[in-house]
């Protein structure tokens, strides 16, 4: 059984999370059954960029990288806080030991703009939110190889891309890659994207 941690720091995108979640679970029921995904907060109760409230399956301090084969990250909104909890060390470190590991690292939008604070995007392409120059010249900041065309752009064992409307793609992605492209494309049809 491979584990997904999907990552919520508060001020997160519901949408965005939304995307891992269903794609993960349609798997576990209707694909070959071989995915678990695992929500991991920040905090006991989180309040998503819209004022949503979610309460995460685990906290991060009750869990290791070790417990994981991927981790998944939703992006979010300054006015929401997303990078006030993003952006703690905490969260920081636990990135930069998946991509220790090797492990699949998936982030969708502003998501990357986390991962490159971690410093595991430098010399790595990647892409972030494409409406807005700012974002992308902080990814570039943060030492990323910016690739502002593409919506969904890989760089050895990191997926990132560049606005919520890409989120199935990075969830349909980082389902092949744990399970097959064949298992990939029958979850898709079933869902009604094939």
């Amino acid at each position: 059984m491979k584990k997904i941690c999907l990552l919520l720091p508060n001020g997160f995108e519901a949408v965005e999370a939304s995307v891992f979640t269903d794609v993960f679970g349609w798997n576990a029921v209707e694909g070959d059954g071989t995915t678990q995904l695992i929500t991991v907060g920040t905090k006991p109760t989180l309040t998503c960029t819209w004022n949503f409230t979610v309460t995460p399956e685990k906290q991060l301090s009750e869990v290791t990288v070790d417990d994981f084969d991927a981790l998944a990250l939703p992006g979010g909104f300054e006015h929401a806080h997303f990078y006030e909890d993003a952006f703690q060390e905490e969260v920081l470190q636990f990135i930069r030991d998946f991509d220790a590991k090797g492990k699949w690292i998936a982030a969708i939008c502003v998501g990357s703009l986390v991962l490159g604070k971690s410093g595991i995007l430098t010399e790595k392409k990647a892409t972030t939110y494409n409406l807005n120059p700012l974002r992308q010249q902080q990814l570039a900041d943060f030492g990323a190889i910016v690739i502002p065309d593409e919506p969904v752009v890989m760089d050895q064992n990191v997926i990132t891309s560049y606005n919520p409307a890409t989120g199935f793609d990075v969830a349909f992605t980082l389902l092949e890659r744990l399970t097959s492209k064949e298992n990939c494309d029958e979850v898709k049809r079933l869902m009604g994207f094939k």
